[in-house]
């Protein structure tokens, strides 16, 4: 069995993680189309983790 060691000082807050992924996709309709899957990707990255850390608080 395995378990997590909490990081030192406060937990983030993940409204501002899900603020700072949201904020990735800014400027998406000035790129091209083809560009649009990596900036998803990212976006869903960041939100997985933002999300994630609600359970660890």
């Amino acid at each position: 069995m395995s378990f997590e060691v909490p990081l030192p000082g406060p937990p983030r807050d993940p409204v501002a993680g899900i603020d700072d992924a949201l904020a990735r996709l800014d400027g998406l309709e000035q790129l091209d189309v083809a560009e649009h899957v990596a900036r998803f990707d990212d976006a869903h990255t960041a939100l997985t983790a933002a999300l994630s850390s609600i359970d660890r608080v």
